[in-house]
């Protein structure tokens, strides 16, 4: 009996061109991170269950992600799980490894795992790129990482607005309308883009009454200046953010209903949000009380993350054919064999066949191979190779030397 041959729902396999689409994406994002002093690292997959789980109480409620983490367990019956971030591999990072030189920048870009419903842009296993800086808690980190950000975006050619708030200030603001169950409120008011304002502040009736729910939103309807002016807690911080903003020409946008994950963010989180699909492409914010659990002390800490696959969906680049070139030999086999190691010796991704003319030419159309170049006898004679450009059909003669040049 054949078995059901299919991907598991949420898994998904790429070919090309979407996989030559992911790799170029890799490559620029890569670079950026790099420009900006970002090493890489590599962590496990699979880590204990008990190090992915939150720092919340028993008795609450764990962030979506942690939640919809995998777990599984090995031979020996210990409680593991896939990864379904990066962030928190960083305390068990500074754990092991306790002499690392402050600031630690560092980038990952890899696969993360979530036991979640999916949907048209939601899957299990998605890749993720992160960029966090620990040990440093200036704003100038932040708006380092933003413009890391914006950098990468202006290259993939992809419009966004770029989000800001700060957690202190959100937990000042309820404080100051004197609703107890803060924890309740900031889930509620997660939920303002999904369900809408008046569902949200039906909602929050269940913890506020209705003058302190119509209070609360008076004040998150306030500008930034409004908090700075009244001395609220985290106004300065963004205060700040925004002005550094500035200098690298950055556009920030204040949003205070934005809340972010609820375990870990302690001061600025932001969101970067496509303005044609209303989609979040990117997160992230400080989380100075999470990496440095393990050693008994705290370490202040700034992070970023989004996941390829959306960047994919919106990113207009060029995309380089791989291979660009399809040697065809003609009864001319050792010539042939020269020729394509000259040309790899010169990075120009190229293939050899030996069938016939057809064949060849039906195989670089099915695999959209933009180049054939022909070696026979008459093209060793003369030193020069016919070049067919499968695109236009446009061919050429041209000696080795032209040839490398117009291919690369």
């Amino acid at each position: 009996m054949i078995p059901e041959v299919d991907n598991v729902k949420g898994f998904q396999d790429f070919m090309p061109p979407i996989s030559l689409k992911r790799s170029a994406l890799k490559k620029i994002i890569q670079k950026y991170f790099e420009l900006y002093g970002f090493s890489p690292i590599e962590t496990p997959v699979i880590e204990f269950d008990e190090l992915m789980k939150s720092d919340s109480m028993p008795n609450e409620q764990e962030d979506e992600a942690i939640s919809d983490r995998f777990r599984l367990k090995d031979r020996g019956g210990r409680n593991l799980g896939l990864r379904y971030e990066f962030t928190f591999q960083l305390a068990k990072i500074f754990r092991l490894n306790p002499n690392i030189k402050l600031p630690f920048k560092r980038y990952q870009i890899g696969e993360v795992f979530r036991d979640e419903p999916v949907g048209a842009s939601r899957f299990r296993q998605f890749t993720q790129c992160d960029a966090d800086v620990a040990g440093d808690s200036s704003i100038e980190t932040e708006i380092e990482i933003i413009s890391m950000f914006s950098d990468i975006l202006k290259e993939l050619k992809i419009s966004a607005e770029i989000e800001v708030n700060n957690r202190k200030l959100l937990n000042d603001i309820i404080d100051s309308v004197q609703i107890m169950d803060k924890k309740s409120v900031m889930k509620e008011l997660d939920k303002m883009t999904k369900l809408g304002e008046d569902t949200v502040k039906a909602n929050l009736k269940k913890y506020a009454d209705s003058n302190q729910v119509m209070t609360l939103f008076k004040l998150l309807e306030k500008p930034l200046e409004f908090f700075i002016e009244n001395a609220f807690k985290g106004s300065k911080e963004l205060k700040d953010l925004f002005s550094l903003a500035k200098k690298y020409s950055i556009k920030l946008k204040f949003n205070p209903f934005m809340v972010r994950g609820f375990s870990y963010y302690t001061g600025n989180i932001l969101e970067v949000i496509n303005p044609e699909t209303k989609l979040t492409i990117a997160a992230g914010g400080r989380y100075d009380k999470s990496i440095g659990k393990y050693i008994g002390r705290e370490i202040p800490a700034f992070g970023m993350s989004f996941g390829l696959e959306r960047l994919c969906e919106l990113a207009r680049i060029p995309i380089a054919a791989v291979p660009k070139a399809l040697l065809i030999s003609i009864d001319e086999d050792n010539e042939t064999i020269k020729l394509i190691r000259k040309l790899r010796k010169e990075s120009i991704s190229c293939i050899k066949m030996n069938d016939k003319v057809g064949k060849c030419l039906e195989y670089a159309n099915s695999y959209a191979i933009p180049y054939t170049i022909f070696i026979g006898r008459d093209e060793v004679q003369k030193g020069k190779f016919k070049i067919k450009d499968m695109n236009s059909g446009e061919e050429k003669s041209l000696s080795e030397a032209q040839l490398i040049k117009m291919l690369k």
